[in-house]
């Protein structure tokens, strides 16, 4: 599966069903370059996965929907519910192992 790109208008629909890594970042943000990569093979590699990003700058209503202060603002999602939050850069293992704790 490829990585999803979602904005306003397509959101709701595309994070309502699975396990979701959902991803506000903006294309001028170094960390956000940093943890794409890690993003893309977390979900080629993870069937049960699927990763949803957010440009923030184009999507202001949705980060303000979910409270985001700073980016990469990770949430994990079951069935378009936050069971997780984090902020910042991480490892693809540590990532990895965080999504399947919660």
């Amino acid at each position: 599966m490829a990585v999803i790109y979602a904005d306003v208008n397509d959101f709701d629909e595309k994070i309502k069903e699975g396990l979701i890594v959902l991803d506000f970042y903006a294309d001028w943000c170094g960390p956000c370059k940093m943890i794409g990569p890690v993003l893309e093979a977390i979900d080629a590699e993870n069937e049960d996965i699927k990763v949803v990003k957010v440009n923030v700058d184009e999507n202001i209503s949705l980060a303000q929907r979910y409270g985001v202060q700073g980016i990469p603002a990770l949430f994990v999602l079951k069935d378009s519910e936050v069971i997780g939050q984090r902020a910042g850069f991480m490892p693809k293992e540590a990532l990895v192992n965080w999504v399947k704790s919660l």
